[in-house]
C-alpha cells in the first residue's frame, strides 16, 4: 500500500477500496456457510454478488491507471504493478467460483449480469473498450447478444414449465372439488334415504303391533264362542249361559201320554 501510495496516490486508493471488498466478500461467504434457509441464503448471495460487480469496475480503474503509468516508471514497478493486477483477478475468480458453487447448491438458474454465463473474470475483461478494435468490439458484442439471448430462451422455457404446472394444479384441484361436491350429493341422498327407511320402518312397526293386537282380541273372541259351545253341547240344560245366535235350541224332554192321562 505504501508503495502503490509512492507510484500513484489514485491507485493507492483504489487498491485499498478492493483489498476492503475482498474481505468483506470473505467474511460474506464465511457467514454463507452457516445459513440454512434458502430464500435468505439467495438474498445474501445476492448482496456478495454486487460486491464483486463493485470490485470489478474498481480493477478496470485500476488498470487504466496503470496503463496510464506505463510511460513514466520503470520496467520493475511495470511488472509489480501487472503482478498486482493479476493477483487481484485471481482472487475475485475465487469469489466467483464460490458463488458458481452455491448457485448450484441452490438449484437456481438465473440469469447471471456480473460476467455473463462463462463467470470467468480474466485479464482480457479489465481491457477498456478504447482499446480495442471495432472488429473485437463487434465481437464483444455479438457474443454478449447471444449469451443474452440463450439466457432469456433459458428464462422463457422455466416460464413456461412454471405455466404448465400451475395449469395442471388447477385442473386437478377442480377435478377433486367436483369430486368432493358429489361425495358430499351422495351423503346428502344417502342420509335422506335413511330418514325416510327410518320413518317406513316406525310405520310398519305400529301397523304390525296393531295387527297383533287385533289377531290377538280376535282369537279371545273365537275362543270364548268355542267354549261357551262346548259347555252347551256336554250341559244342555245350565241356565247360566244364554242361547247363542246360530244354534238350535235344546230339545225339550217329552212326557209319555199315559203319564198325563
Amino acid at each position: 500500500m505504501d508503495q502503490l501510495s509512492f507510484i500513484s496516490e489514485e491507485a493507492a486508493e483504489i487498491d485499498g477500496q478492493i483489498t476492503d471488498i475482498f474481505r468483506t466478500l470473505s467474511n460474506g461467504f464465511q457467514k454463507l456457510e452457516k445459513v440454512k434457509d434458502a430464500n435468505r441464503k439467495s438474498r445474501q448471495l445476492e448482496e456478495l454478488t454486487d460486491k464483486m460487480r463493485e470490485c470489478k469496475s474498481l480493477i478496470k480503474e485500476f488498470d487504466r491507471e496503470v496503463k496510464s503509468l506505463e510511460s513514466r516508471t520503470d520496467a520493475v514497478t511495470n511488472r509489480m504493478l501487472s503482478e498486482k493486477k493479476q493477483a487481484m483477478i485471481k482472487e475475485l475468480n475465487s469469489y466467483v467460483a464460490l458463488k458458481k458453487q452455491h448457485n448450484t447448491n441452490l438449484e437456481k438458474k438465473k440469469i447471471d449480469l456480473f460476467d455473463g454465463p462463462n463467470e470467468g473474470f480474466h485479464e482480457d475483461n479489465v481491457l477498456l473498450a478504447s482499446t480495442m478494435t471495432n472488429e473485437q468490439l463487434m465481437d464483444h458484442g455479438n457474443k454478449m447478444m447471444d449469451e443474452t439471448d440463450q439466457a432469456i430462451e433459458r428464462g422463457r422455457k422455466v416460464v413456461q414449465e412454471t405455466i404448465n404446472v400451475g395449469t395442471e394444479t388447477a385442473a386437478s384441484l377442480k377435478a377433486q372439488t367436483e369430486q368432493m361436491s358429489m361425495i358430499v350429493n351422495e351423503l346428502d341422498s344417502i342420509h335422506f334415504s335413511m330418514k325416510r327407511a327410518s320413518k317406513l320402518v316406525k310405520e310398519i312397526g305400529r301397523q304390525v303391533a296393531t295387527d297383533k293386537l287385533i289377531m290377538a282380541m280376535l282369537f279371545l273372541i273365537v275362543m270364548g264362542v268355542v267354549l261357551i259351545i262346548i259347555i252347551k253341547l256336554v250341559n244342555p240344560n245350565n241356565k247360566d249361559i244364554s242361547d247363542i245366535p246360530g244354534l238350535p235350541p235344546p230339545a225339550q224332554s217329552r212326557k209319555l201320554l199315559w203319564h198325563t192321562n
